[in-house]
């Protein structure tokens, strides 16, 4: 697939889903690549936290590849470029703030100075092949959110990134109004737009709101108070640095993602402001009325501070009386974890507030509302929907469509759709999948590997370990150990009655050591599920004496 005289859009990730985004543009020729994202593992991979896209597709077209442009910081934008960034060999593009993330990133794997990062300044421009391409700011919870005004021969394309409505940003200035009108005056063919939060019919609100709902929460605290947030919300975290003053509390800051966004941020100029830290034996020797704790972990994550400092595996600590304040919204899946940490929060006696009883959080991404008014401004031939799951990208058509944009198309990952000329239009459907990050590996994540540690989780494992002489006659004892398989009080009982099953599978199918293994593991399995009804994965080793 080699991109003709036409416009063309592909997501290899974000469309269907809210995370890992990836999304390339083909035009006489070549692609670009716009964001590289991961998104966050579920029981489905158990041993697993990172899952990344499969880029198989641009892979085999890599010297078609222009570069790769990153519109914002977040990990669903940027997270999986020290994973496969360095194996596709082009340039990448970033503002400032987002570009000094990614240094980071590249830095800690060893591959800084083996992908190129070219840091474009706030609003600037620049050439790729058939592609012109410049950075329009829009408010979001992360420095410098940026849209995309890419120019092609064939039309315009305003790519939103993640974008929101504030008239009172904590950082950064946002293109006004009249700017995104501008920018539809000039004719835009296509506005590919964050579907995230369509179904709000409220706007996602200004995050100088939160500063006063946060203010009125801590005021009243007679303990320490520790506020959990998205490490990556620099906006959150300007402003509480404010409520701290407001408040008259030092700040003590819990998490490594939480101490590098903040280096980040100040590194290029943001939250310059913010008050100087105390560390965690400081804090613990203050007043407790004087404490205000920022810590990572507010999804549940167990590794991270919250769950630490709930648990008492932290040098920070909380007693009844104290207060912790969920400054971030509960992204669904998570439900458990978090009500996990907040059972044993609450076993403690310490009080917890949530965005569903105090303004303490406002979204990144825009409702209703905001799109309406983007559709107003900046008046697109035809609306993609992306970042989101099916649901919301279809609503988001239906809605833009109501609110008079001509055209629309809902598509997919892996659906290749013409743009211009004669567009919008599907075209086919190309592969597209999910790689894991298990330990230092990268595999694929329906392979092998997945599959069986599924299994094992589900049912266990049974390894069996028999000596065959020359003339395939047992030698000895059968040898049977067992991981995960619920027999537990009658473990004793069942592994007597196992051997026995091995070994007469064995005593009757000697000749062929492949058609013996394969009668032993079958013996041994239909064993287990007698007992358990389970069917555990079994594995026979034999040894020659």
């Amino acid at each position: 697939m080699k991109p003709g005289n036409e416009l063309l859009f592909l997501a290899l990730g974000g469309s269907g889903e809210i995370g890992m985004n990836v999304n390339l543009y083909g035009c006489q020729g070549k692609w670009i690549m716009v964001d590289l994202g991961l998104t966050f593992a579920d029981p489905m991979y158990p041993g697993v936290e990172l899952v990344l896209p499969d880029l198989a597709f641009i892979e085999q077209r890599k010297a078609d590849l222009l570069g790769i442009v990153l519109t914002h910081g977040h990990e669903d934008h940027i997270g999986a470029i020290p994973y496969l960034a360095a194996d596709l060999g082009v340039p990448l593009y970033a503002t400032p703030f987002t570009a000094g993330l990614i240094a980071g990133k590249l830095d800690e794997e060893g591959l800084l100075g083996d992908v190129k990062l070219n840091v474009v300044e706030m609003e600037g421009d620049f050439q790729l092949g058939p592609f012109g391409l410049r950075y329009v700011p829009l408010a979001h919870s992360i420095p410098e959110g940026n849209a995309l005004l890419i120019d092609t021969p064939y039309g315009k394309i305003f790519h939103t990134g993640d974008w929101k409505l504030d008239d009172a940003p904590q950082l950064g200035d946002p293109s006004t109004e009249a700017e995104l009108r501008a920018i539809g005056d000039e004719g835009v063919l296509a506005l590919v737009c964050d579907s995230t939060n369509v179904f709000n019919p409220e706007s996602s609100g200004s995050e100088a709101t939160v500063r006063e709902g946060l203010d009125a929460t801590i005021q009243g605290a007679k303990g320490r108070v520790l506020v959990t947030t998205f490490a990556s919300n620099a906006a959150r975290l300007k402003t509480l640095g404010h409520v701290a003053q407001d408040t008259g509390r030092k700040v003590v800051v819990a998490g490594r993602s939480l101490d590098r966004i903040l280096r980040v941020s100040k590194s290029v100029g943001y939250l310059t402001d913010f008050p100087e830290t105390v560390d965690f034996e400081a804090a613990m020797d203050l007043p407790r009325h004087e404490v205000m704790i920022i810590a990572t972990g507010g999804q549940g994550e167990s590794r991270a501070a919250l769950a630490r400092i709930a648990f008492d595996q932290h040098k920070i600590k909380l007693d009844e009386g104290d207060l912790v304040v969920f400054s971030s919204k509960q992204i669904p899946g998570n439900e458990i974890a978090i009500g996990r940490i907040q059972n044993e929060l609450a076993s403690k006696g310490i009080a917890m507030i949530t965005d569903r009883q105090a303004e303490v959080h406002v979204s990144g991404h825009p409702g209703r509302p905001e799109l309406a008014a983007m559709y107003q401004w900046i008046r697109p031939e035809i609306i993609v929907p992306v970042h989101g799951e099916i649901r919301h990208m279809a609503e988001h058509e239906r809605f833009a469509l109501q609110c008079g944009v001509p055209r629309g198309i809902m598509q997919k990952n892996g659906d290749l759709v013409r743009l211009a000329p004669n567009g919008p239009k599907k075209l086919g459907e190309e592969r597209v999948g999910r790689l894991i990050l298990d330990g230092n590996v990268i595999l694929a994540a329906d392979g092998s590997t997945m599959n069986e540690r599924r299994k094992i989780a589900s049912f266990g494992a049974i390894a069996v370990a028999l000596a065959l002489d020359g003339a395939d006659r047992v030698q000895g004892d059968v040898e049977i150990s067992l991981n995960g398989v619920p027999v537990e009080e009658d473990r004793e009982a069942f592994l007597e009655e196992a051997c026995e099953a091995a070994e007469e599978a064995a005593r009757k199918n000697g000749g062929n050591e492949e058609k013996l293994r394969e009668a032993v593991r079958l013996a041994v399995r239909r064993c287990a599920t007698d007992w358990t009804g389970k069917k555990p994965v079994v594995n026979v080793l034999i040894v020659r004496v």
